[in-house]
């Protein structure tokens, strides 16, 4: 298979440095930032308190601190956010002008491997040389019916089990606590989860977003963003089984191998 090597200007940078760095962020994020070493990533999220996703982020390991990698355009939001919850800690919250990169077809050298799913390929922070396009990675990126978070979720809307942080390493329960936590683990713990985000196929132009996906006469979920035939949308788990249609047209819904069981329906109220 071809090496793709894609630039993201869609993410951008923000170091936290300083002896509180991880310490810091492991009491607001969702993932362990402790034991995250030099050289290493991790993919987590900050949530609002009722645990609402605010940001996706991708956690790179320094020697002097935590690197995040985060959507361009909310870049500044986060370090305000940041800076809110800095109070005594001894950091340093600033804006890096280092570019992201995507890679995939086969390992190679300079990048990690995606956190989340080994078959999405590898990052990389700093330079290198693309030979294919944000586009090429997006459409690389919805054939494995991986979700954008930052385009997909909106701010303060969606639950981070609903995007599939807990299914793409996105959360360790393990941690003890970060913001959000109590309802996340609530959640994950009564797997009781009504809505999840899932990849859509369908034929011609993508319906608009947030067009309503329909089971018969009934609302299935919503289309969110896509392209070339593949869609993200956030459907119901108990309406995915039968005929779908948005905008008048048939769509299906694809099942990755790396979702497992979680698309059965939740269990009804006893």
């Amino acid at each position: 298979m071809t090496v793709r090597i894609a630039p993201l200007p869609d993410r951008a940078v923000v170091a936290v440095t300083g002896p509180d760095a991880r310490t810091f962020l492991h009491g607001l994020l969702s993932q362990d930032t402790l034991s995250l070493e030099p050289g290493q990533v991790r993919f987590g999220a900050l949530l609002s308190p009722p645990g609402r996703l605010l940001f996706d982020l991708f956690l790179w390991g320094n020697d002097d601190g935590v690197r995040l990698d985060v959507a361009a355009a909310r870049r500044d939001a986060l370090i305000t956010r940041l800076t809110m919850h800095r109070l005594r800690a001894q950091v340093a919250i600033t804006a890096e002008d280092t570019p992201v990169w995507a890679a995939w077809g086969a390992p190679v050298a300079g990048f990690t491997p995606d956190p989340r799913l080994a078959a999405l390929g590898g990052r990389r922070l700093g330079e290198a040389s693309a030979n294919a396009t944000i586009d090429d990675w997006t459409d690389h990126r919805l054939a494995r019916g991986v979700p954008d978070p930052d385009a997909d979720c909106g701010i303060d809307r969606t639950y981070p089990i609903e995007a599939n942080f807990d299914l793409l390493n996105g959360i360790d329960f393990s941690k003890g606590c970060f913001i959000g936590q109590e309802t996340t683990s609530r959640m994950k713990r009564r797997g009781t989860l009504k809505t999840r985000m899932l990849p859509l196929a369908f034929d011609g132009p993508l319906p608009p977003p947030g067009t309503e996906v329909l089971a018969g006469d009934l609302r299935a979920g919503e289309v969110l963003t896509g392209r070339n035939g593949t869609a993200i949308g956030l459907m119901r788990l108990d309406r995915i089984a039968g005929p779908l249609t948005a905008d008048g047209r048939p769509l299906q819904v694809e099942r990755p191998e790396w979702m497992g069981d979680a698309l059965a329906p939740p269990p009804p109220p006893p």
